[in-house]
């Protein structure tokens, strides 16, 4: 896959109008993929927090394993079953900027690394815009222990506003909502320290809630 692809697929994507036409158009490109270019996505990722606490690794690594086969599993079944012909509700406005985020972010010039790092993009958008549900799956931990957690029907994550100022972010465009402080929710969220600065630091730079 090109440059000059994964813009052409970004533009595409960017003109769909409804959940169930930018899921066929998702699954169209998602399908080229191989399962075997998802293990090369875990094991990308496997590398990338090799650093950090075992016990938290291999939790971050479980979780994102499973999300990933999980979310592909949903295209491929969906498609095959025609049921994006029955989605026809708006995709939201922040669409075609989260596309044209894509093409800014998969534009590097190194073909592999740009080709998987396109496919991390498009099973997050078939998430947020085609099921509306955020690109990580509940239960996922980030620096400081509190999780993406659904409640009541809502979904909460505790870096959901605090990565505004990173380019490939998938925060801005993802349905949870920001984990409210102690006390807002009911059932309550166990409070931490992730909201202190260092915490939101060791976050970009392991890279999990980002494209």
């Amino acid at each position: 896959m090109t440059e000059e692809g994964v813009d052409t697929d970004c533009s595409r994507l960017a003109l769909q109008q409804t959940r169930g036409d930018l899921g066929r158009e998702i699954a169209a490109i998602v399908l080229r993929y191989s399962p075997r270019d998802l293990k090369k996505m875990q094991w990308n990722f496997s590398g990338k927090i090799r650093k950090i606490d075992p016990i938290y690794r291999k939790k971050l690594e479980k979780l994102v394993t499973g999300h990933l086969l999980a979310t592909w599993e949903d295209i491929r079944l969906m498609n095959q079953q025609g049921a994006f012909a029955a989605m026809r509700e708006p995709v939201p406005e922040t669409t075609g900027e989260y596309w044209t985020m894509v093409a800014e972010n998969c534009s590097s010039g190194e073909g592999e690394k740009d080709r998987l790092r396109f496919l991390k993009f498009l099973l997050a958008g078939f998430c947020m815009f085609v099921r509306t549900i955020p690109p990580h799956p509940v239960g996922m931990p980030f620096p400081g222990g509190d999780t993406v957690q659904l409640i009541e029907g809502t979904y909460y994550c505790p870096v959901r506003t605090k990565a505004n100022d990173v380019d490939s972010a998938l925060c801005p465009f993802c349905p949870a909502h920001q984990t409210p402080e102690v006390g807002y929710l009911k059932p309550p969220v166990k409070g931490s320290t992730h909201r202190k600065q260092e915490f939101i630091r060791n976050t970009y730079e392991f890279h999990h809630f980002n494209g």
